[in-house]
């Protein structure tokens, strides 16, 4: 057993920025606090991303506090460099740097309260805390909604998460299932090598020019104001709308971006809407998004009555009914430049919860 004031479960960038502000508030790596990885390498989830998704398409990599990421790049062309080679490179080498010391891989399966500490097991490994930032992502939670006929599909279902080439739906009908930037990106690809048909819940909104801090404002807040209220986090999307590209709208012109709405079963050798209409196909690729991965922290007992967790704090990273815990990665710190901004203010949140410094 291994004891600390503060666990980190997670090292993707909440995670890697919870640590450098641990270190900068003199927490000393190994002793101070632990930092826990179930991925093998350095990178988070950005190590899993599909080849196709390179630093031109990437929807931006923000800086982590203290170096940049820039600083990793040697004049490549971004439309070369694939995300997940980048990224992980740039994770690694900021963890040499300030001297995170992750460990990894070990996959926490359950946090207890022990209180006045916490039990944290992975693997073989137990580490007592007294206090946990939890920055676990959503990557190993793929959402996939239930719908009948499922299992009936003659074909292959799969979610963002399986993707790797468009090359492997040659010939094949590929319906893909979302209305988020995964779900224009995948299908932009596709299409370009098979016929597709794009299938969302609510009539897609797209938007020209580039996010703006208004946009970015308003986003947080909805999230935020719903973490709050201890409701599930919502879409962002919803608020800041699709970004009309160069490459969507070549894709909306030869029309891939023809949506049709929500199906109400699934039939062997494809989909069937309401009023009767069936379409025939090979392939349902479901970029339907992901769900926080919270199921180690189940026994603490965190969601209340609205399917949520309550959260209080200056960005609403501290669980209301136990502020020993901080979670990264939920709800308005759920994007790259939100989990920065996020690692901050929970940690020195933290310190003065458990009195340190």
């Amino acid at each position: 057993m291994i004891e600390t004031d503060v666990a980190v479960i997670g090292a993707g960038q909440a995670g890697l920025s919870a640590g450098y502000h641990l270190r900068r508030a003199g927490l000393a790596a190994g002793s101070g606090f632990v930092m826990l990885d179930r991925s093998p390498d350095p990178g988070g989830a950005w190590q899993f991303r599909w080849p196709s998704l390179t630093l031109s398409t990437v929807n931006g990599v923000n800086d982590l506090p203290g170096m940049e990421f820039a600083d990793t790049l040697t004049g490549e062309n971004p439309d070369d460099v694939t995300a997940a080679e980048a990224v992980p490179r740039y994770y690694q080498a900021y963890e040499e740097k300030f001297d995170l010391q992750v460990r990894r891989p070990v996959t926490v399966t359950v946090v207890c309260d022990r209180e006045p500490r916490f039990r944290v097991e992975a693997d073989e490994l137990v580490v007592s805390a007294r206090g946990l930032i939890n920055a676990t992502g959503t990557w190993e939670k793929p959402f996939i909604p239930s719908y009948p006929g499922a299992e009936t599909f003659g074909g292959r279902q799969l979610h963002t998460k399986d993707y790797r080439t468009a090359d492997e739906f040659a010939g094949k009908h590929v319906v893909v299932v979302g209305g988020g930037i995964s779900a224009v990106q995948l299908l932009d690809e596709i299409s370009l090598v098979t016929s597709t048909t794009w299938v969302t819940r609510r009539k897609p909104e797209f938007r020209d020019g580039s996010f703006g801090p208004d946009a970015g404002r308003a986003a947080v807040a909805m999230v935020e104001e719903r973490v709050r209220a201890g409701l599930p986090p919502g879409s962002v999307v919803s608020v800041t709308g699709l970004l009309l590209t160069e490459r969507l709208k070549a894709a909306r012109d030869r029309g891939a971006l023809e949506r049709l709405p929500m199906f109400s079963e699934i039939v062997p050798d494809g989909l069937r809407w309401a009023d009767g209409t069936s379409l025939r196909a090979d392939v349902i690729l479901w970029a339907t998004g992901f769900r926080s991965a919270l199921d180690h922290l189940a026994p603490l007992r965190l969601r209340g009555h609205g399917g949520g967790i309550v959260m209080d704090g200056r960005l609403a990273t501290r669980v209301a009914s136990d502020h020993r815990v901080h979670l990264l990665g939920y709800g308005p710190s759920a994007s790259t430049i939100g989990a920065n901004r996020a690692g901050r203010a929970a940690v020195a949140e933290l310190m003065t919860t458990l009195d340190i410094g």
